[in-house]
């Protein structure tokens, strides 16, 4: 049986960004397994223009392509999500417009405000409109774990119940993404 593909989102291009952090954990900890491989796919590379925008230039609207038939190379999904304000950044949103997730699971590394939750929590109702599956099992980096990481005294794999969580991720993506693959090829 061939491996499950995840696309690991790194869904922030502010400067001094973390959301590269746990995009590498989340590859390195999944690369340990034998029933899935990862890639991750930063929004830096994907520079688009804002969903419906007339003004939007050739190579936007070529990148915006680019970035739709990338995500088709993928099986699932984790996004790494940064809070600001109570909600996700700008640019993952966009992404999430401009993209092809359909009868796709995926998972969300959530940090900032509260772990991240209420961001996750607002892309879970988005993403059932893109026509995906959300799992269950999140990621919440919290704050007091996010600087630790910054200031370099730990990484996030030095926290177990940040494995326990991202493990559970991951054994759920691969569940629904070999189910919802099979419908696909089916259909």
């Amino acid at each position: 049986m061939a491996k499950l593909k995840i696309g690991i989102i790194v869904g922030s291009t502010r400067m001094g960004r973390f959301a590269e952090y746990p995009a590498k954990w989340a590859s390195e900890l999944a690369a340990g397994r034998s029933d899935v491989e990862t890639e991750i796919v930063d929004l830096l590379d994907y520079p688009m223009h804002f969903f419906g925008e007339e003004r939007s230039t050739t190579a936007e609207t070529e990148t915006a392509e680019r970035w739709k038939k990338k995500l088709r190379t993928f099986d699932a999904y984790i996004i790494t999500v940064a809070e600001y304000n109570h909600a996700p950044t700008a640019v993952l949103k966009n992404a999430i417009d401009l993209g092809d997730f359909i009868h796709k699971p995926v998972g969300f590394v959530g940090y900032g405000g509260v772990g991240g939750a209420r961001a996750v929590e607002h892309l879970r109702g988005i993403f059932v409109e893109m026509s995906a599956a959300s799992v269950k099992a999140g990621v919440h980096i919290s704050y007091p774990e996010y600087l630790t990481v910054v200031k370099g005294e730990k990484k996030l794999g030095d926290y177990p119940h940040l494995n326990e969580a991202l493990t559970a991720q991951i054994d759920q993506l691969a569940w629904w993404g070999n189910a919802l693959k099979a419908a696909r090829e089916k259909a």
